[in-house]
């Protein structure tokens, strides 16, 4: 076999900050690779298609020092997935420039901050069940990894109601002080996961785009005089609403029928739209912070010639909304998995969140761009 003369060890007289000045021969990577698998039982050490031609090197070593048992080193092509950078040296100087919150940010595509964001273990291990090894260079559509989490906590993430966007609603027929407990199922695809009861009140908290004064066709949320059901409880019709000195609207009025409870009605009227709320007497304050990709750039790796990675930073990788949330969650435990409703899936964040001061990390979106074969 033709193979160039290796460098085994360099020395070199430093202090080394383990071993101080004990010890100043250090093995090579070429050489240091092999004995230490050898040494650690490994069997079939993986490594990226750019140590195939170290690995004569590798195989060399351990015939030469006449060692049994002998590691295999095999190669195979690195994951790549869109709109995500992959080079350590490049996500170390995000970190470095604080451009994200550390490795373990949310947005990170490392094993601490897809924990952090709320990816489960067995949803990583199916998205890399179904891409394969490969000998050959490719690009994954990250969107089938957000698949397989959607997937997964699809059947098994408790529903909850969070408004993110909050718009007050009053109903004016609504006794005033009068609380009324409503029972709303935990998952649909769980009947075992049972029900809780949520307060309902005279006062609720919307989404604020779940109420337009001049609403397209089709559109079947709240708006003036229209008829929607609220989540669990009663058909309401909006009748007015006030704005502030800008325009915006503040507050909804509607009046409710009080023969609609549980979302029908005894005349068997068909309503089309259904909204989440949250009473507002009862709502709890939390940071909600939504999770998108890093950049904006299909293959950040390879930017066009003459430009600058860093411009393909998304700036709307992390959106920080000041929500409001229906009380069950202040019992939220870290790495709990809940579904907003209509909002998409949340993890209660490892970090910063903390009695008194709740945050919640998007997982993904309700909204799936991605179709599995």
């Amino acid at each position: 076999m033709n193979m160039r003369d290796p460098v085994i060890y360099r020395i070199k007289h430093c202090t080394h900050h383990r071993t101080g000045d004990k010890w100043c021969i250090y093995p090579m990577y070429d050489f240091a690779h092999p004995l230490s698998d050898w040494l650690e039982g490994i069997t079939h050490s993986i490594c990226t298609l750019e140590f195939e031609a170290h690995r004569p090197l590798y195989d060399w070593f351990l015939i030469e020092l006449g060692l049994e048992n002998r590691p295999q080193q095999i190669e195979f092509a690195r994951l790549n997935l869109t709109y995500t950078m992959m080079s350590k040296r490049k996500l170390l100087e995000l970190v470095q420039t604080k451009a994200v919150m550390g490795w373990n940010d949310p947005r990170m595509p490392t094993v601490c901050g897809y924990r952090r964001r709320g990816f489960t273990p067995s949803s990583i291990r199916e998205f890399c069940d179904r891409i394969g090894v490969s000998k050959a260079d490719s690009m994954v559509d990250v969107n089938l990894l957000y698949f397989c989490i959607r997937e997964e906590l699809n059947q098994t993430a408790a529903r909850v109601m969070a408004v993110i966007d909050p718009v007050k609603l009053v109903i004016d027929n609504w006794e005033e002080g009068k609380v009324e407990m409503i029972e709303v199922e935990n998952n649909p695809n769980d009947p075992a996961c049972g029900t809780r009861m949520v307060p309902f009140t005279k006062e609720l908290f919307i989404e604020a785009d779940d109420f337009m004064e001049e609403p397209p066709k089709k559109y079947f949320r709240l708006k003036p005089e229209g008829e929607v059901r609220l989540k669990g409880a009663y058909f309401v019709t909006c009748k007015s609403v006030e704005k502030d000195e800008n325009g915006k609207v503040t507050v909804i009025h509607v009046e409710y029928d009080p023969a609609s409870k549980g979302g029908e009605s005894p005349d068997g009227r068909k309503v089309k739209g259904t909204i989440h709320w949250v009473s507002a007497a009862h709502a709890i304050d939390a940071e909600v912070r939504l999770i998108d990709n890093l950049f904006t750039l299909e293959d950040p790796a390879n930017v066009p010639e003459g430009e600058d990675w860093h411009n393909y930073l998304n700036p709307e990788s992390m959106v920080v909304k000041q929500a409001k949330v229906e009380p069950s969650l202040a019992n939220a435990k870290m790495e709990e998995r809940f579904q907003f409703m209509r909002q998409g899936y949340f993890c209660l964040d490892s970090e910063d969140s903390r009695p008194g001061h709740l945050v919640f990390n998007r997982t993904v979106g309700l909204k799936d761009s991605f179709n599995a074969k």
